[in-house]
């Protein structure tokens, strides 16, 4: 390999008041921050601000700029008496959806897809990894996907759900697989096959265009990239560092190795996706290669092995080294939105956990 892979993460997070409850008003916060870096836009519905890095060439680059985005939206936030969440779900309970952003694209979402797209605000966490083609990307996706859990597992921050604890760790990628689009991508054959999968969706109407191609992971259309999108938005920029780099080693493993797996069929890959969302990092978690539960942390290790050497080649190796040990002390977001949560049910103390 003669130069790290570029990469570039999209955060979205949710615009709540003073209370906690979602606000109505992200698309004003959008539009008053200012972006040294990177770009700030508006989401599906009327309670949800992103965030999308430039390309960046190393994790401390990516950090930075994450840490950037995220204060400038908090400021916009502050001077309108709002504050930013990043979690999954959102925490409180809600006396209605939040509306949908106006514009023709999302007005025409609410309209085809009805409640999928009125109640399901979530937030997530998307990273970009470049790749050469997308022919070079199919053989990618169909190495990466066994991954997906791990990824999602270590990233679960959706535990508490209308004021109570939904028993998963990431109820968010629950609510968000509702989309007939979304979940885990099948094994391709090749480029063709990926394509007529997503043009049976067009004609079908289970989606409207392009950009509704939610696979946990996909290709890019706008950017020579993969795209993963398993994971919750991070409770901490760090995490979301973290779990960029670990993607740019899965993708430069698999580009420069070939995978000689047995096929894990897309109904057991959802089995194990499942299991992370529910479990996250405190529970028990199939094993990428053979499949039998084990210990989460047991998981993460046997990422960090396959991953080593692009991690090293690209000198991420200290970095992803150090943000899995804090990882263990801390555990996922789910961890620490339970901890808050306590014995009480007490989800306001899950905003102020992770008000950005």
């Amino acid at each position: 390999m003669s130069e790290p892979l570029t990469f570039g993460v999209e955060e979205e997070f949710f615009v709540v008041d003073v209370e906690g409850h979602l606000s109505q008003l992200a698309g004003e916060v959008v539009e008053a921050a200012d972006e040294p870096n990177g770009e700030l836009q508006k989401e599906l519905t009327r309670a949800q601000a992103e965030s999308a890095t430039d390309v960046c060439r190393s994790p401390e680059e990516l950090l930075d700029q994450l840490k950037s985005l995220r204060a400038k939206l908090a400021g916009a936030a502050a001077e309108r008496g709002l504050r930013l969440l990043a979690s999954g779900t959102a925490p409180l309970p809600e006396p209605g959806p939040p509306g949908i952003t106006p514009g023709a694209r999302y007005q025409r979402m609410a309209e085809h897809f009805g409640a999928t797209a009125h109640s399901g605000a979530t937030c997530g966490c998307h990273v970009h990894v470049a790749i050469p083609d997308k022919a070079t990307g199919i053989r990618v996706l169909n190495q990466v996907r066994r991954r997906l859990p791990s990824l999602l597992a270590l990233l679960a921050n959706s535990p508490i759900a209308q004021g109570a604890d939904t028993g998963y760790s990431s109820w968010r990628y629950q609510q968000w697989t509702r989309w007939p689009s979304a979940g885990p991508p099948p094994r391709f054959s090749s480029l063709d096959h990926y394509e007529s999968l997503i043009d049976g969706w067009l004609r079908a109407g289970a989606i409207l265009d392009r950009g509704m191609v939610y696979w946990d992971v996909r290709l890019s259309d706008n950017q020579p990239t993969i795209e993963f999108r398993v994971a919750d938005v991070a409770p901490v920029p760090e995490d979301a560092a973290l779990l960029a780099v670990l993607a740019r080693g899965l993708v430069q493993t698999a580009l420069d190795t070939e995978e000689d797996l047995p096929e894990l069929p897309n109904e057991v890959l959802r089995g194990h996706l499942w299991r992370a969302s529910r479990d996250g990092s405190d529970g028990r978690l199939p094993h990428p290669v053979h499949g039998d539960l084990v210990p989460a942390p047991a998981v993460f290790d046997e990422l960090l092995t396959h991953v080593g050497d692009a991690l090293k080649a690209a000198g991420d190796h200290d970095f992803a080294e150090a943000g899995l040990a804090r990882h263990r002390e801390s555990g996922c977001g789910a961890r620490r939105q339970r901890r808050a949560f306590g014995d009480g049910a007490n989800a306001a103390a899950v905003v102020d956990l992770l008000t950005v």
